[in-house]
């Protein structure tokens, strides 16, 4: 359906508004265990040339449909949790204004890839958390707890900041398609966070985490599409950190 333009507000500096078609994706668990067929809503929404898609589908839940479900947080880009694929892309719904998706067209909604969907666009997060927890994401330190601060230098925490930005939001996980392919692949967030503390020079956990890493479902498994990369919403230069894994494993094999 086409974007309708309604008529300006006659005070200066008022906000166009338009009407635009929003596609969402519907999935309903069965209680009994039967299969579900998944089935695309259509609504017409009435929105400002400022509102993002989380606006859209807040407007949604709120005066047409109740039953939609999605999570959403802090709906500032920080918290992670409404990565969803919109127009077939994954974004976080808090960043995506509905102008920059062509309004003329019908916006497409659906839950991220390769995550068992428990609801419209809630997926089951385990499985992403599972990977996450097993490169053990925190400080490893031996020895006597310091008495002071553990000092760094600009240029080493330089060496990890790009990492240090992760919001586990899955988007960069849930865009490749060794992830999509293989439940058991440890995915680029796992690795992303991994790299973090693999290049923290007060960490003393590096050796561990590569080991784990080497698995046949670990760094070796990506196939550098550069997915995960587009699809990060912080920017992280996710790829370049697996090949920096990589070679950090092949540079300590010899």
């Amino acid at each position: 359906m086409t974007a309708v333009l309604e008529d300006a507000p006659a005070e200066v500096g008022a906000i166009p508004s338009f009407t635009v078609t929003l596609r969402v994706l519907r999935h309903l668990p069965s209680d009994d265990g039967d299969a579900v067929v998944d089935h695309w809503d259509e609504f017409q929404v009435l929105c400002h040339g400022t509102d993002r898609v989380l606006d859209a589908l807040h407007k949604v839940k709120w005066e047409q449909d109740g039953s939609l479900t999605f999570r959403r947080s802090c709906a500032h880009g920080v918290c992670g949790s409404d990565a969803m694929r919109i127009n077939g892309r994954n974004r976080l719904a808090c960043k995506t204004l509905l102008k920059d998706l062509d309004p003329s067209k019908p916006i497409t909604v659906e839950p991220i890839k390769g995550l068992p969907v428990v609801k419209d666009l809630v997926v089951d997060m385990e499985p992403f958390f599972a990977s996450y927890r097993e490169i053990m994401p925190f400080l490893i330190t031996t020895g006597n707890e310091p008495s002071k601060e553990r000092l760094q230098s600009a240029k080493q925490r330089e060496r990890f900041d790009d990492t240090t930005k992760c919001i586990l939001c899955a988007a960069c996980t849930s865009s490749c398609p060794v992830f999509w392919t293989d439940g058991q692949y440890f995915g680029p967030a796992a690795i992303v966070n991994a790299h973090r503390f693999i290049f923290d020079s007060r960490d003393e956990g590096g050796a561990q985490r590569l080991e784990i890493l080497n698995d046949k479902e670990g760094v070796w498994r990506c196939r550098t599409t550069f997915n995960c990369t587009e699809a990060c919403p912080r920017g992280i230069e996710v790829t370049k950190a697996i090949q920096e894994v990589k070679r950090a494993m092949i540079t300590r094999a010899f």
